[in-house]
């Protein structure tokens, strides 16, 4: 264990309690199988057939929990391997993992950039880790190389302007005296206390939760994390490991319409610089969850007649009722408020919306041709999408 990983080890994030762990499945991004589906493999990938997949910088689980249990209750087969290098973390997922029944999986304490010893895999978790390298390049490049051909991997990575003053902080903590992690701790805050009201790390809402436990602090302002990225160093990243980017279950944050009121700045701009002007005018990113593969294309699910459709978070019942009062479906999303339009037919179309029904099948419950139905559909499709409200899988085909 590296001085570095020391922190980590006595106070390991995110804080999770085995115990407690039947009571809640803590979903999310990446990592959602339907969502690797989507991005990954156009919505139709045959889960009868098992899935390789590596969890690099697992942490304390989330993840790899997430993805087990889904595909698990699904009876889907998998193979899972767990890497991360702090053996405390590793024993909190373990935990986890047992407490669920959970098998199929395979415990490893590490580097991610020993991910290529341990084969190649269907897809590549990796929400944690690569900040912390000294050399971040070799750990997106590490990540290639333990990549299937046609496989892709599920990515996030700080980013800089929504943790404005992070790095101020980890640099002036970092300059303490050394002494046991609590005793750094307790000075860190007391400092932290004193800071004035208007520092930019006690404003950002986003931070908020993370700041008010003891690990969450830690890891936040104590933990070594030399680096984070704009969407267009993160591009340059991807390109040095030939890797390409995909998507985003948050792309709506790349998306700087809204906030123009005006399309006209954006002609002539390609894809990057287009996600560039979104980061730099929201200001609140502070990471970057997406999705990339050895291509860009050939991978991102879009809607055809087999497609089968899935909502995160609502039944399509549900749903399609309170679209139908107000013909908007209201969405917040890191303190943004979205009003997503809905017509009369796409609310209908929701309704028929479970797991199973191909978008055929809804059209045909709305007494639709295809091409009728996709015109009105691909619309609402897009919007869900783009907020991370929608996937397409045929999982549970």
């Amino acid at each position: 264990m590296s001085a570095a990983d020391a922190p980590f080890e006595a106070f390991p994030y995110p804080v999770r309690d085995p115990a407690q762990e039947t009571k809640r499945l803590r979903t999310g991004s990446p990592s959602h199988p339907l969502e690797i589906d989507h991005y990954l493999f156009e919505g139709q990938r045959d889960w009868s057939k098992p899935i390789r997949i590596l969890v690099a910088g697992g942490r304390t689980g989330d993840g790899l929990i997430q993805m087990a249990q889904v595909l698990s209750a699904a009876k889907k087969p998998y193979e899972i391997t767990y890497l991360d290098p702090s053996r405390s973390a590793r024993e909190i997922a373990e935990a986890r993992a047992e407490a669920r029944g959970l098998t199929g999986i395979t415990f490893k304490t590490g580097s991610l950039l020993e991910a290529r010893k341990f084969g190649r895999f269907d897809y590549i978790e990796c929400s944690s880790g690569i900040a912390e390298l000294p050399k971040p390049q070799l750990g997106f490049s590490a990540l290639a190389k333990a990549l299937k051909r046609h496989g892709g991997i599920g990515l996030v990575v700080d980013a800089p302007f929504g943790r404005l003053g992070v790095a101020q902080l980890q640099e002036v903590f970092q300059a303490l005296p050394e002494g046991p992690p609590d005793l750094q701790l307790s000075k860190a805050r007391a400092i932290f206390r004193r800071l004035p009201e208007g520092h930019p790390v006690k404003r950002n809402p986003h931070l908020r939760d993370q700041l008010q436990s003891v690990a969450g602090f830690y890891d936040l302002l104590l933990r070594l994390k030399g680096h984070s990225f704009t969407i267009r160093e993160l591009f340059a990243a991807l390109r040095g490991a030939r890797l390409a980017y995909v998507g985003s279950p948050q792309s709506f944050l790349y998306d700087p319409r809204s906030l123009l009121g005006d399309d006209a700045m954006l002609r002539g701009m390609d894809q990057l610089s287009v996600m560039e002007l979104a980061e730099k005018l929201r200001g609140t990113i502070r990471s970057h969850v997406v999705y990339v593969a050895r291509v860009a294309k050939g991978h991102m699910a879009h809607p055809s007649p087999q497609a089968v459709p899935h909502l995160r978070g609502v039944t399509g019942p549900r749903l399609a009722q309170e679209a139908a009062k107000s013909g908007i479906i209201p969405v917040t999303i890191a303190g943004e408020k979205i009003e997503i339009p809905v017509s009369g037919i796409t609310a209908r179309a929701l309704a028929a919306i479970n797991g199973r029904n191909s978008l055929s099948q809804v059209a045909e419950t709305l007494r639709m041709d295809w091409d009728g139905f996709e015109d009105a559909w691909q619309p609402l499709s897009d919007s869900l999408t783009a907020h991370g409200l929608l996937y397409y899988s045929r999982i549970l085909c």
